[in-house]
C-alpha cells in the first residue's frame, strides 16, 4: 500500500520541567495543565484551524494547514501563558515549549510520521521555557506576513535528520526584521604597531554606531544635578522585606527614564569576542545615564544576568527600573551586526525591536537609525548637537577603539594582578597606535592608581606621578569625560588631597549622574572630611544603582561608618551585617561590626566579631597597629579623626582592642 503524503505545518509543544513539577506537585500540576489546555490551548488551537494529532501525556502535536496559522496560535498562547504567569512562582509555572516546521509527512490512521514531524520535535527541545524556535522552510513563509522579530541561529545537526537544520528563535512582541548566523571565525587582536585586519575595523565601528545612538538622548534637556531618584530598591534599604517601606508604605513606582541594560550576547561563536559586546554593554550604559532625570542600573549589577534566563518583570521589580534594553551583536566577515530590544519590564512587551549593519563607512547612517527609533518610541526630543561626538569619534583609529575596549572589559573584571596587567598592556598597545587616544591615557591611569591603592606598585610614587601626567594629557583634550574625573579622583584621594578628590569626583558625577563607583567615592570621600550625614544619601544611591555588583560589601560598611560617625549604632550594626553578609571575607565590616558593638555596649557580642576581624587582618591586632597601618590614607583630616575618637576608636577599645 503506498503512503498518503501532504505537505503540513507541524507544532510540537510540551511542558518544560514537566517531570519536576509532578514530583513537586502531582495532583496540582495535572490539574493546572488540564486547565490550561480547556482554557487556552485547545480553543487557540481550534481557532487557527489546527488537529491535534496526539498528546503525550505533557506534549501535543497539532497539524495546521497554514504555517501562518501554526505561528500565530504559538505566539499567542505563549504570550497568553506569560500573563497566567504573572504573579506564579518560578517553580510552579507551567511554560511551553514550542517547535514549528514546515514539511513533508506520512498520514497513517490519523497519526502523522516523517522527518517533517522529527524536526518539529528537535526544534521544541531547542526552544527556552515560554519561546518557540521554527525552521528555515517555516521562516520562508512568515517572515513576510507576520509583524514578528526573529534570531537567527545558523544551521544546527539535530538528532536523527541527516542534514543540518537552518533554526529561527521567534522574538516574541518584536518588530519584523532578522539577525543572521554567523559564517566566519575572526580574527585575533592587533599586536603593538601591527594594522588590524578588515573584520576588527568594521567591529569598532560598531561601538560608534551603538553608543553613539544612544548618546543623543544625553542632549535632551541637559541640567548637571545629583538628586536622589526614589525606587522600589530605595524603600529596601532600611527594612528586610521588598516592597515597602519601615512603616509599611508600599514601595513608589520606577521612575520614568528608569532603565537596565543587560550584557549584550555575543553570538559570534567565539569566547574570545566576548569583551566587543561587554564594551557596546557597557558604553550604553553609561550614554543612558546622560540623559537628565535618568536612572540606570550599574553595569556590575547588570552583568549578574549574564548568559541566564530572565524574566523582564521579575528584573523590574527587583531593580526598581521602567525599561530593559538587551540584544546581541555578531561580528561577520567584514560586517558587524547588532539586535536590540526595549522592553517595558511592566507589562514584558516589546516597544521596539530591530537589527542594525555597519561599518567605518555608515557609522553615521546606523547612529542616525538608532536614535531615531528610540526617539519615536520614548517621545524624547533630540537635537543635533549629539553629532559633534561622532566626529570626534572618526578621528580615533579603529584598532585603538577596539584595543580601548579590550582594556576597559579587563579592568571591569574581578580584581587580580594578572587582569590588571592585561589591561595595562591593551591600553599600551592602544596608546602605540593612536597616541591621541584619550580613553586609553584614563584606562593606563585608572590601572597604576588602582595598583597604588591595592599595594601592588612597585614604586607607588613614581606610578602616581606617571597617572597623575596621563590625565592631565586626557582631560586637556576632553574635559567631559566623566571617567577621567573620577581616576583623577581616585589619585588626589590616594594621596589625601581630599578637597581636591572631592571636587573631581563632583565633576564626574555631575558628567554621569549614575556613575555607581563616583557617587561611592564622593560618599567615602565626604566621610573622611567629617561630613558622613552628607555621605548617607550618596551611598544610598550607590547602592540602588548597583544592588547585586561585586562592591556591595564596601558599598554597606562605608554606609554603616556613616551611621557610626553620627552615633546610630543600631544603623551601623545593621548595614555592617550585610556588608558581612556580602563578603565574609572582608575584614573592614567586622571591625564595624565589632566597633559599633562595642559602642552599644554588647560587648561580648564586640568581642566575638573583633577576634574574628584580627584573624582575618592580623597586622591590626592593637590600636597603635591599626593607626599606623591606615595612615595618612585614611585619617588625614583632623574632623574625620574627632569623630572617629569619638565613635569608632571607643567602640573598638571596649570590644577588647588593646592599645600597644
Amino acid at each position: 500500500m503506498i503512503a498518503t503524503r501532504r505537505l503540513a505545518a507541524v507544532l510540537a509543544a510540551d511542558v518544560a520541567g514537566y517531570s519536576r513539577l509532578m514530583g513537586a506537585d502531582e495532583e496540582g500540576t495535572l490539574a493546572a495543565f488540564k486547565a490550561v489546555r480547556r482554557e487556552l490551548g485547545d480553543p487557540k488551537i481550534a481557532e487557527h484551524n489546527g488537529r491535534i494529532v496526539k498528546t503525550t501525556g505533557d506534549g501535543l502535536l497539532v497539524e495546521f494547514q497554514s504555517v501562518v496559522d501554526a505561528a500565530r496560535c504559538a505566539v499567542e498562547v505563549q504570550r497568553a501563558m506569560g500573563e497566567r504567569n504573572t504573579g506564579v512562582p518560578a517553580d510552579k509555572r507551567i511554560e511551553f515549549r514550542i517547535g514549528i516546521n514546515l514539511g513533508d509527512v506520512i498520514l497513517d490512521d490519523g497519526d502523522i510520521f516523517g522527518d517533517g514531524v522529527n524536526v518539529a520535535a528537535r526544534l521544541e527541545a531547542l526552544a527556552e521555557p515560554g519561546g518557540i524556535c521554527i525552521s528555515g522552510a517555516a521562516h520562508e513563509q512568515i517572515r513576510d506576513k507576520l509583524d514578528l522579530a526573529f534570531e537567527d541561529l545558523g544551521e544546527q545537526q539535530v538528532k536523527n535528520i541527516a542534514r543540518p537544520v537552518r533554526i529561527y528563535k521567534v522574538i516574541l512582541g518584536g518588530a519584523a526584521s532578522t539577525l543572521p548566523a554567523p559564517r566566519t571565525t575572526l580574527p585575533e587582536l592587533p599586536r603593538r604597531g601591527v594594522r588590524a585586519p578588515r573584520p576588527v575595523i568594521t567591529a569598532t565601528a560598531l561601538t560608534v554606531a551603538i553608543g553613539l545612538s544612544i548618546v543623543a538622548w544625553w542632549t535632551w534637556s541637559r541640567v548637571s544635578s545629583t538628586a536622589l531618584v526614589e525606587t522600589p530598591a530605595v524603600a529596601r534599604l532600611h527594612t528586610s522585606s521588598g516592597g515597602a517601606d519601615v512603616n509599611g508604605t508600599p514601595a513608589p513606582a520606577a521612575p520614568l527614564l528608569s532603565f537596565v541594560v543587560l550584557p549584550f550576547a555575543n553570538l559570534s561563536n567565539d569566547p574570545e569576542q566576548d569583551y566587543f559586546a561587554d564594551a557596546i554593554t557597557e558604553d550604553l550604559t553609561t550614554d543612558l545615564s546622560r540623559i537628565d532625570g535618568s536612572f540606570v542600573i550599574a553595569r556590575s549589577t547588570a552583568f549578574a544576568y549574564k548568559a541566564k534566563s530572565v524574566d523582564v518583570k521579575q528584573i523590574g521589580r527587583d531593580l526598581g527600573v521602567r525599561y530593559v534594553l538587551d540584544g546581541s551583536v555578531r561580528r561577520l566577515g567584514d560586517q558587524v551586526q547588532v539586535n536590540v530590544q526595549l522592553i517595558d519590564a511592566e507589562s514584558g512587551a516589546h516597544l521596539w525591536a530591530d537589527r542594525f549593519d555597519t561599518d567605518l563607512r555608515d557609522v553615521a547612517q546606523a547612529q542616525s537609525e538608532i536614535t531615531g527609533r528610540l526617539a519615536r518610541t520614548l517621545n524624547l526630543q533630540l537635537i543635533a548637537a549629539a553629532g559633534q561626538r561622532l566626529e570626534a569619534e572618526k578621528k580615533i583609529d579603529p584598532d585603538a577603539r577596539d584595543l580601548v575596549m579590550l582594556g576597559r572589559a579587563l579592568l571591569l573584571r574581578p580584581v587580580s594582578i594578572e587582569n590588571r596587567q592585561q589591561s595595562l598592556q591593551a591600553f599600551e598597545r592602544a596608546l602605540a597606535i593612536d597616541p591621541g587616544s584619550v580613553d586609553a591615557r584614563i584606562g593606563m591611569a585608572h590601572v597604576l592608581v588602582g595598583n597604588v591603592l591595592e599595594g601592588w606598585a612597585t614604586s607607588a610614587q613614581q606610578d602616581e606621578a606617571r597617572a597623575k601626567q596621563l590625565l592631565t594629557e586626557a582631560l586637556g583634550r576632553n574635559a567631559g569625560s566623566a571617567w577621567a574625573h573620577y581616576v583623577m579622583g581616585m589619585l588626589h584621594r590616594t594621596q589625601n588631597e581630599l578637597p581636591q578628590a572631592k571636587i573631581e569626583s563632583e565633576q564626574a558625577i555631575a558628567l554621569d549622574r549614575n556613575y555607581a563607583s563616583a557617587i561611592t567615592q564622593l560618599a567615602i570621600i565626604l566621610n573622611h572630611l567629617g561630613q558622613p550625614g552628607a555621605a548617607i544619601p550618596l551611598q544610598e544611591k550607590a547602592i540602588r544603582l548597583d544592588p547585586q555588583g561585586p562592591f556591595l560589601d564596601s558599598y554597606y560598611w562605608n554606609l554603616g561608618l556613616s551611621h557610626l560617625l553620627l552615633g546610630q549604632v543600631d544603623e551601623a550594626a545593621n548595614f555592617a551585617r550585610r556588608a558581612r553578609a556580602a563578603n565574609p571575607g572582608s575584614f573592614m565590616p567586622t571591625f564595624l561590626l565589632a566597633a559599633a558593638l562595642g559602642l552599644k555596649g554588647d560587648v561580648s557580642e564586640a568581642r566575638v566579631s573583633l577576634a574574628e576581624a584580627i584573624r582575618i587582618k592580623p597586622t591590626w591586632d592593637t590600636h597603635a597597629h591599626f593607626l599606623a597601618d591606615c595612615t595618612p590614607c585614611l585619617f588625614g583630616d583632623p574632623q574625620y579623626r574627632a569623630l572617629l575618637e569619638k565613635t569608632v576608636f571607643p567602640g573598638l577599645r571596649r570590644a577588647g582592642l588593646p592599645d600597644e
